[in-house]
């Protein structure tokens, strides 16, 4: 298992996280998941959070990060989701009147540390093949 660290925490914080559009419509789609990756990868770059896996699919986001136990997983979140919705909506209208926002308030996390790093992985890897 690899560690990281800062001035004060040597940690391992791996998480599992997935939200969906608001009432699960199928709108990340036609260059829209694109745009979602590389805003993603842009915000995770800048708030020094590592994206393991990352996988879009038309009604929801996997991601399989690992985070800054002082930085915290709600924060992340919150970033990502409050900036791709505002970046995404001004560069699609149609996002605008389909939805009234684009995400849900909610959203599932979950711990990777029961279940072996590579198969998480491999499960949002396959999830276009379902």
């Amino acid at each position: 298992m690899e560690y990281k660290s800062n001035n004060n925490v040597v940690y391992s914080c791996k998480y599992h996280v997935v939200w969906c559009p608001k009432y699960r419509r199928k709108v990340l789609e036609n260059g829209i998941d694109d745009r979602l990756k590389e805003l993603i990868e842009e915000i995770c770059a800048e708030s020094d959070i590592q994206i393991i896996e990352m996988e879009i699919m038309p009604d929801h986001v996997h991601l399989l990060i690992e985070v800054d136990p002082q930085y915290g997983i709600h924060r992340a979140v919150k970033k990502i989701k409050g900036r791709t919705s505002r970046i995404l909506r001004q560069e699609f209208p149609i996002l605008v009147r389909r939805l009234p926002t684009l995400w849900t308030n909610s959203y599932f996390v979950s711990t990777v540390g029961g279940a072996p790093l590579a198969v998480i992985k491999q499960y949002i890897e396959n999830q276009k093949n379902v």
